[in-house]
């Protein structure tokens, strides 16, 4: 996915979850965070981030003219462009899926598809088989291991949930972590933040539900799914 108008800036606080400050050169402005996540370790005051500017946002009725999409994090092995947009991986695996398009693997891929009481971020045929995938996006990172989530969701346990439903009825299942940076090694659910979703994502995994990471090229104006990473579950 590309983005329009980013501009480079230095982040100065978050007052709530929505909302955070940043300097432009020597202008503070108000930017929309957006990832509600808690995100402590990438969102230090002195940090560099990427905004993007939206030129419209009063005839749009926006209240603030910038959103918080990326992070710089330093990390031992040098700086991590991090996209923290939770709309952004989605699109980026509404763009790759529609890449399998071409080769026939993917047919008739569809957005928020309803089943029975549930609603699936994405539904498709794989060789002519229907298949649902939920898409979570992957910020939290440490020497190389990325992990999901920073905070307990009882929303994802739920997803989980009702991909085992749609699997046990017949349908290919999966469940993709977008790991919205590169230089990962390993991808593994966060035992420490919230044990319960790591247990339901073990037993989702035994009752059909595959489970794929992916990690991303990052720019300053694109996000897009690249290599698979390995993923470790609790045993």
């Amino acid at each position: 996915m590309k983005y329009e108008n980013t501009v480079s800036a230095i982040f100065l606080h978050r007052p709530n979850r929505f909302i955070a400050y940043a300097r432009i050169k020597d202008q503070q402005v108000t930017c929309h965070v957006k990832n509600t996540g808690r995100c402590k370790e990438l969102l230090l005051p002195g940090t560099p981030i990427l905004l993007q500017f939206h030129p419209d946002a009063a005839k749009n009725g926006r209240k603030t003219e910038y959103s918080l999409i990326a992070v710089y994090k330093k990390t031992p092995e040098g700086v991590l462009l991090i996209n923290m947009d939770s709309q952004a991986p989605n699109q980026a695996a509404w763009e790759w899926l529609s890449k399998a398009s071409a080769s026939h693997a993917v047919t008739n891929l569809s957005r928020e598809v309803c089943f029975g009481s549930s609603r699936f971020d994405l539904a498709f045929h794989h060789n002519g088989s229907p298949a649902f995938m939920e898409v979570k996006g992957v910020t939290l990172e440490e020497n190389g291991i990325a992990r999901f989530p920073d905070a307990p969701t009882l929303r994802g346990i739920k997803h989980l949930q009702e991909l085992e439903k749609a699997a046990k009825e017949g349908y290919t299942c999966c469940l993709l972590f977008v790991i919205a940076m590169k230089n990962i090694r390993l991808f593994e659910p966060n035992q420490v933040t919230h044990p319960e979703f790591g247990e339901a994502l073990v037993h989702a995994a035994v009752h059909g539900v595959s489970v794929l990471a992916r990690d991303c090229i990052v720019t300053p104006d694109t996000l897009t799914i690249d290599a698979p990473v390995p993923v470790r579950l609790p045993r």
